[in-house]
């Protein structure tokens, strides 16, 4: 059977992958914020994981204003990553599995979550940027992987709890997939920033380091929050955190904290790193 061996939680900004490209992750602007990442890539290689469900928002590549699904998951066995304006150097294609897909596709959709299902899936920077500071550039990546895209774009919003209770469902259709597979489930996005008005810049560590805490050990804090006071408290592009829920929920009622790692600012955002266990 199917299980899940864990979660990581992780930011997912544009700025990263030329900083990867560049060569630049040892340098003092960037150095503390990839470092905070090494524990993770060792977990990573000890466990060697089967797939990856990447938890994260499309930035217009794929999904544009005039049509976006709340949520979306690819049904491929292929996707394929372009140029969507950041200068960011394409990546390799990444392998999904199909097969896997559609049964936790239909899966969720029989527990009520009326999922977007996408034979044909562009992903962009939020999906890609995860992949590379947790498992490095590839030709072939040594891994598969499947995108599960969540509206944080276009208002009306899903809320903290309803990804949270999304990742339960998601538990749910993982481990009732009957072949044997490892899968890491990757919440990204967050934490918090504001990219335009009169707040653009603006960087909670307070309310950051809160809501660490509350994914750990009280997921209900942060799910009783609306929309509204997320992004008060962390910016308009803070409310990106509401799909670390998603991953939450797919750990179970505890889960042990290998790790943690907060770092602000990186490219006017407040970044955290979790990897989490489920504990029963």
């Amino acid at each position: 059977m199917a299980e899940i061996i864990g979660g990581i939680t992780t930011s997912h900004i544009p700025a990263v992958g030329n900083a990867i490209t560049d060569g630049l992750t040892q340098e003092h602007y960037w150095k503390r914020f990839f470092d905070g990442y090494k524990p993770v890539k060792a977990w990573l290689e000890e466990k060697q994981p089967d797939l990856v469900i990447v938890v994260y928002n499309d930035h217009g590549l794929n999904f544009f204003l005039d049509k976006v699904p709340t949520f979306a998951i690819g049904c491929a066995d292929k996707y394929e990553n372009a140029d969507e304006g950041w200068g960011l150097k394409p990546t390799a294609p990444f392998d999904g599995d199909a097969p896997f897909s559609w049964h936790v596709a239909e899966s969720l959709i029989n527990q009520e979550f009326d999922m977007c299902t996408c034979q044909e899936m562009l992903v962009d920077h939020g999906f890609v940027n995860p992949m590379r500071v947790l498992f490095g550039d590839h030709e072939e990546w040594p891994i598969k992987a499947i995108p599960l895209a969540v509206n944080t774009v276009q208002h009306p919003l899903p809320s903290a709890r309803r990804c949270f209770k999304l990742g339960q469902a998601l538990k749910v259709a993982v481990e009732s997939y009957p072949e044997d597979m490892k899968v890491v489930i990757a919440g990204t996005g967050g934490m918090s920033h504001q990219l335009q008005g009169e707040r653009a810049g603006m960087i909670n560590v307070d309310y950051d380091l809160a809501c660490i805490e509350s994914i750990i050990n009280n997921p209900e804090w942060f799910a009783d929050q609306s929309n509204s006071h997320i992004i008060e408290q962390a910016g308009t592009e803070g409310i990106e955190t509401i799909m670390w829920m998603v991953m939450r929920g797919a750990l179970g009622e505890k889960v042990n904290c290998l790790h943690k790692h907060y770092h602000a600012p990186i490219s006017n955002t407040g970044a955290g790193v979790l990897l989490l266990e489920g504990a029963g």
